[in-house]
């Protein structure tokens, strides 16, 4: 048995709570917020994850010493864009070589940093992985078959991790590539964002094949680019994460886009979802790298032009695809 603290008590968070405790672990759920564990501790369920109730020997605290004190292993589940400033509230309290385990997916604007070198530059003495793959909170928290990849620098901490979390419905592979595990889980919430938006237009099945197709031809692109590795973009992390972000009705990222393809504001549509939308904060970052790296990305180019610029989803539509005819494949020959 392990001692786990959750960092962060929204959806995901619960649910990998409840699947770690299921698995014989100790766990306890930290939060920022004093209304959330107030409301964890009343009612042992999140509103966001109904039906998923939680243990009563699970133990829901804000105390920042409580949480990280003794703990074999501390779980990131904090949104994105709030992992920086969690890692640096919690860093004195981290003791050398403590694991800590990223499960949230993003990249920060301006640094164009992942999250793993967030935490890793805010607590250079703990030992960080990642875990990434198509696992809607949702789904996993009632105990539905999921897989999914742990990444780390070395293999021991890579299998540590792994042994914590595999179970009978919760199958867990492990990778070195950590950066492109990253680049895959981040920017797939881009190109949700233009897959939801195209189901917004009233656009089919054609459409989304062909966005999920070409954007995990973008997502690879520059991702290699950045040090990554090609056989990440093909698994798990890559189009695997892709196809269930942009298909399913559990993706935040697919019902906001479907809300500005019916003609609202992202400040709106997130609103409306009443989650946070991690690919309006990774669509800017990734068009500075996408710039940074002299890489190709038009579906994520669109994505920023319809979110800050102004242009309407049909005409991002359009300007995709009245393109320039291009070669599917550049590196197969012709034989004539």
């Amino acid at each position: 048995m392990a001692k786990i603290t959750i960092l962060g008590g929204g959806s995901w968070g619960i649910a990998i709570a409840a699947l770690l405790h299921k698995n014989g672990h100790e766990i306890t759920v930290w939060s920022a917020l004093e209304a959330e564990v107030e409301m964890l501790r009343e009612k042992h369920e999140h509103k966001m994850l109904p039906g998923v109730k939680l243990p009563e020997d699970m133990f829901f605290t804000a105390d920042d010493k409580e949480a990280v004190e003794g703990r074999d292993l501390l779980v990131m589940a904090v949104a994105s864009a709030y992992t920086r400033t969690t890692a640096h509230r919690l860093s004195s309290l981290v003791v050398q070589d403590q694991k800590i385990l990223n499960v949230a997916k993003g990249i920060e604007e301006h640094t164009l940093m992942t999250l793993s070198e967030i935490i890793e530059q805010e607590i250079p003495q703990a030992d960080v992985a990642v875990m990434s793959g198509p696992s809607h909170a949702e789904e996993v928290g009632r105990g539905i078959p999921t897989t999914i990849v742990v990444g780390a620098r070395s293999k021991a901490t890579a299998e540590y991790i792994q042994n914590l979390f595999m179970n009978e419905v919760f199958r867990v592979y492990i990778s070195p590539d950590v950066l492109g595990m990253e680049l895959g889980g981040s920017l797939k919430n881009v190109v949700a964002l233009a897959a939801g938006i195209a189901d917004g237009l009233g656009y089919g099945d054609n459409t989304k094949a062909a966005l999920i197709t070409r954007g995990i031809a973008e997502i690879a692109r520059l991702g290699i680019a950045m040090g990554g590795k090609f056989e990440t973009f093909c698994g798990l992390t890559g189009i695997g994460d892709l196809i269930v972000t942009c298909a399913s009705m559990h993706s935040r990222n697919r019902r906001a886009g479907i809300l500005i393809g019916q003609g609202k504001s992202y400040e709106e549509a997130m609103a409306e979802v009443q989650m946070v939308v991690e690919g309006v904060y990774s669509a800017k970052a990734a068009m500075e790298l996408a710039e940074k790296y002299q890489i190709q990305m038009p579906i994520i180019e669109q994505v920023n032009k319809v979110l800050f610029e102004g242009t309407s989803a049909a005409q991002a539509v359009k300007e995709l695809m009245l393109r320039d005819k291009k070669v599917e494949v550049l590196d197969i020959p012709w034989e004539n």
